[in-house]
């Protein structure tokens, strides 16, 4: 009985490892669907912060819109997050972190690194 359990197991760690390496990643999905380059993103992003520096940026589906997301470094040493969407390069969002916000984020970032290796 045990080892037709750990036969079992070990198909389902097999075919599931297969189904999941045959997937093509995510990124490129959004990459494809995106209809503004991220460097015209960024771009318009830096008007909102134009004395700031890009720590970050990446594409992603937030909210069920496509956006680039950039974390910009302004001059007073805080984080302004601004989201450009990705389909018709129209600023969504600006948000000012403070110190506190900006560790919060970083501890969850963190976790979710984590999560994901595991």
């Amino acid at each position: 009985m045990k080892k037709s359990f750990a036969a079992a197991v070990g198909l389902i760690m097999i075919v599931g490892s297969s189904a999941f390496a045959a997937a093509p990643p995510a990124k490129e999905n959004l990459q494809k669907e995106a209809k503004i380059s991220m460097a015209d993103a960024r771009k318009i992003a830096m008007t909102k912060e134009p004395k700031g520096k890009v720590e970050s940026e990446e594409l992603e589906r937030e909210h069920g819109k496509l956006i680039y997301s950039f974390d910009i470094r302004n001059p007073k040493g805080t984080i302004t997050e601004v989201a450009v969407s990705a389909i018709d390069g129209k600023i969504v969002s600006v948000e000012h972190e403070n110190k506190a916000k900006e560790a919060a984020e970083k501890k969850q970032e963190a976790k979710e690194k984590a999560a994901k290796k595991h």
